[in-house]
């Protein structure tokens, strides 16, 4: 999995300058042997609130020990993003504490252990793809918490599976790490920020002016990864090998598409050198066995190319994919791989995976 790429130069939040409430870590035990996650940002760890008992996330922040500007950004976004407790679809962010020893920064938030891309990966082999009505009831969540971030002005730009927390007996999800987030009202232009194979092909093209419908196709790239069973739709080594990935499937645009398209570099430089189709091969990829025609109209409308065509967070919400949601019911973290086999092959299949 690419990692994400921070932005070439940091830029002003575009909020208002907010106060943020800074307290002591001392309120809290921190279980340093209990990481739940580790990354080029620094590091997450379990931590207990002295005086409650509650169960936190505390993230150490690898800008901690310099700038303290990054840390106080992120703090501005992820509160943003939780529109005041609103956004169920948003890990919940407590605030910030201050080793009194060392000075270090952390910002502390809700805990969940598992994200959907360890949930999905730590399946047994073999297992079936997500039921259609798990996709659509997890799809609907996301949705939901990107459109209340989007009216908040946040825009998240590294939503993927990793970001992604499951939580409340695997029946809910929450968009994490707001390390990457930026407002829609900052200063142009904006820098390419995110991971690589869920980046829309805007940003990969160097728009400047790029919005919110980059957090939509990113969206789209997760719920192909969960109709797929977890497995990546593109998946390039580099932005160019990024875009002929995305094209290999959706096709290359053309004036009638997408008339911006034709006079980026790399349609006048890197396509020449290259022979790429114009066809959109996306139904192949997810037939009617795969998906419905409802599931994959909205699949097509977060991956169309042209951010202009492509579905707004709100405007995916109302298409009739989602009359009807039933509650999201991910597979447990366990689950057993007998109730998942035909009879005829389990004692055998159970041997390989178990043993």
């Amino acid at each position: 999995m690419p990692a994400s790429v921070e932005p070439a130069a940091a830029v002003k939040t575009g909020l208002k300058r907010k106060r943020i409430a800074v307290r002591s870590s001392e309120q809290y035990e921190f279980e340093e042997t209990c990481r739940l996650g580790a990354g080029a940002f620094g590091a997450v760890f379990k931590a207990r609130h002295r005086a409650t008992g509650q169960i936190v996330a505390v993230k150490c922040h690898s800008a901690a020990d310099g700038d303290l500007t990054m840390v106080f950004r992120e703090a501005r976004f992820h509160e943003e993003a939780c529109c005041g407790g609103a956004n169920p679809f948003a890990v919940s962010f407590h605030g910030v504490v201050r080793d009194p020893g060392t000075w270090k920064r952390y910002l502390v938030m809700e805990c969940m252990e598992t994200s959907l891309h360890d949930l999905l990966h730590q399946r047994p082999r073999g297992s079936p793809p997500l039921p259609e009505a798990t996709v659509r009831a997890a799809m609907w969540q996301l949705l939901t918490g990107t459109k209340k971030m989007h009216e908040a002005c946040i825009i998240h730009r590294d939503i993927k599976l990793q970001n992604i927390l499951v939580g409340e007996g695997q029946s809910v999800v929450k968009i994490c790490d707001f390390g990457l987030a930026m407002s829609t009202d900052e200063r142009l232009p904006y820098e390419p920020a995110g991971t690589l194979w869920y980046q829309a092909p805007e940003m990969l093209l160097g728009k400047p002016d790029y919005d919110t419908k980059v957090d939509v196709w990113s969206l789209g790239c997760v719920m192909a990864e969960l109709v797929n069973n977890g497995r990546p739709l593109f998946q390039g080594s580099h932005d160019d090998g990024q875009l002929c990935a995305i094209f290999d499937v959706l096709g290359v645009p053309d004036d009638s598409t997408w008339p911006w398209f034709s006079s980026t570099p790399f349609a006048t430089e890197v396509m020449p050198e290259l022979d790429m189709q114009r066809n959109n091969h996306l139904r192949d990829l997810f037939p009617e066995t795969k998906l419905s025609t409802e599931g994959f109209q909205v699949l097509s409308g977060l991956l169309t190319c042209n951010p202009n065509r492509r579905l707004t967070a709100a405007a995916a919400l109302n298409h009739p994919w989602f009359a009807k949601v039933d509650d999201l019911e991910l597979p447990k973290k366990k689950e057993k791989l007998e109730s998942m086999l035909p009879n005829r092959h389990k004692r055998r299949r159970l041997r390989a995976v178990y043993v």
